[in-house]
């Protein structure tokens, strides 16, 4: 059998927003837009207004993670996810170099619309520490 690969997929109330986020966080881009448009925008304008901004995905320009998709649906978010995306923002550094690698993107996450949640210290050998964070549409992820 060979390996799969996956999508990991959000629900949200907008997609396109919350896609441009996560390309800044993890330097992923849009897809392509379909063949014969310019551009996304130049798409949505083609579709009916109930239609506009009802999904949208990211995806590494380099091929290698996984492509995130975000579709609207009209409830909220009502709980802790059970599934949350690590993002790996300080990979081969240890103690307060790990710590501080970690803080600062954190910082430059929330610049970007993320919510600072809660600092958990390095706990050797089981953990190095990280960081919770909120995305704009209140989906916990941890820097790690």
């Amino acid at each position: 059998m060979t390996a799969k690969t996956v999508q990991v997929t959000f629900d949200c109330a907008d997609p396109r927003a919350l896609s441009l986020f996560w390309n800044e966080v993890l330097g992923y881009e849009l897809p392509p837009p379909p063949p014969g448009f310019e551009s996304w925008d130049a798409f949505a304008e083609s579709l009916p207004p109930e239609h506009r901004n009802s999904a949208s995905a990211c995806q590494d320009p380099a091929g290698e993670g996984p492509r995130l998709f975000f579709q609207r649906v009209p409830e909220g978010k009502a709980a802790k996810n059970r599934v949350h995306l690590d993002v790996r923002a300080a990979p081969g550094l240890e103690g307060e170099e790990r710590m501080a690698a970690l803080e600062a993107e954190a910082g430059r996450l929330v610049g970007l619309g993320a919510t600072r949640v809660e600092r958990h210290e390095p706990a050797p050998p089981l953990s190095g520490g990280h960081v919770v964070m909120l995305d704009p549409e209140g989906n916990e992820f941890c820097l790690d």
